[in-house]
């Protein structure tokens, strides 16, 4: 197995947590530094034509991508501990938070949109920055609506157990740490991820805690 990710790559540390959980070591790890655009290189992009992270190749067959579609892999291919409950109405609901942070927030303030907004629509980093936070501050106030009315919320997001929500929750408060957004109007969500990032398969797939990664970020 080979795992094209980067520190810094929050959909990255969405797979890692699960590769975590599922305690599965990729035999390679590849770095590909987005801020320096190596996602652009016709080498990556024969990998993911969408040149996004992350990718992952496990054997034959085509290359994955889509840090969902991979998560959702993993959960299929080792079933245990799941990512995705037995019912389907709790897969619905735990995909559908996943996807709030997957779908609906982060895909707005990746590196290809910051950048198109810089050289393209000449925004300012003042511009930018309001831009990510609006939307991490959606992002985060979306879950919390969810998480705090649904009485299926117990100690994670979804019950008693650690599911692909959770990776998702920890990796939207993750992004909101990065840019400095204020948490506290999200005490259910802070309540997860903070028991979330307890864990050490959350802990240790912490973007700081990558190779190549600072000591400290401010954004």
């Amino acid at each position: 197995m080979k795992f094209y990710s980067f520190w810094r790559s929050l959909a990255s540390f969405r797979v890692r947590i699960a590769l975590n959980i599922k305690q599965i070591m990729p035999d390679e790890i590849v770095n590909v530094d987005l801020m320096k655009g190596e996602q652009l290189r016709d080498d990556y992009k024969a990998i993911n034509p969408q040149m996004l992270l992350p990718a992952l190749v496990d054997g034959d067959g085509p290359i994955l991508f889509q840090s969902i579609a991979i998560m959702e892999y993993l959960d299929e291919t080792h079933p245990q501990p799941r990512l995705l409950p037995a019912d389907p109405r709790g897969r619905a609901r735990v995909r559908a938070l996943a996807l709030i942070n997957a779908a609906d927030s982060h895909p707005l303030m990746v590196p290809r949109v910051r950048n198109f907004m810089e050289h393209e629509l000449k925004l300012d980093e003042t511009a930018r920055e309001t831009w990510i936070r609006h939307w991490i501050t959606e992002g985060l106030a979306a879950m919390e609506g969810h998480l705090a009315r649904d009485n299926e919320t117990g100690t994670f997001a979804h019950g008693e157990n650690v599911t692909m929500a959770d990776i998702c929750v920890a990796a939207q408060v993750t992004g909101a740490g990065f840019f400095k957004v204020n948490v506290e109007p999200y005490p259910t969500v802070m309540r997860i991820a903070t028991s979330c990032m307890a864990l050490p398969a959350f802990a240790k797939a912490h973007p700081l805690k990558q190779p190549g990664a600072p000591a400290s970020l401010s954004h």
